[in-house]
């Protein structure tokens, strides 16, 4: 069982930066790939970022977000720059055992955090 917290949301203008958290509790939390997803008034739920032994990127975010872990303090991160309007959404942290499935399968993820809102404004 993992429990999953989203901080860091807010408002900010145009080429600006924001860095989001997620605080994970439950056993085994270095195990569990761990992602970002977000979804915006009217799309569907969209891929953001993803970390295992590796990370993914939605090519719509390369070079402007940066994900990361902290094992030992159960967290996850998301920094964004360089913000654009096309990225405000309500963005969810995830955790699943497979990696794959945050790309493949991302309605199977087995927990998800209730979102942080990113609003950028022009």
């Amino acid at each position: 069982q993992v429990q999953l917290v989203e901080s860091g949301g807010g408002l900010v203008q145009a080429g600006g930066s924001l860095r989001l958290s997620c605080a994970a509790s439950g056993r085994a939390f270095s195990s569990y790939a761990m992602g970002w997803f977000r979804q915006a008034p009217g799309k569907e739920r969209e891929f953001v970022a993803a970390i295992s032994w590796r990370t993914y990127y939605a090519d719509s975010v390369k070079g402007r977000f940066t994900i990361s872990r902290d094992n030992a303090k159960r967290l996850l991160y998301l920094q964004m720059n360089s913000l654009k309007p096309e990225d405000t959404a309500l963005y969810y942290c995830a955790a699943d055992h497979d990696v794959d499935v945050f790309i493949r399968s991302p309605n199977g993820i087995d927990y998800w955090g209730q979102g942080t809102q990113v609003t950028v404004s022009s």
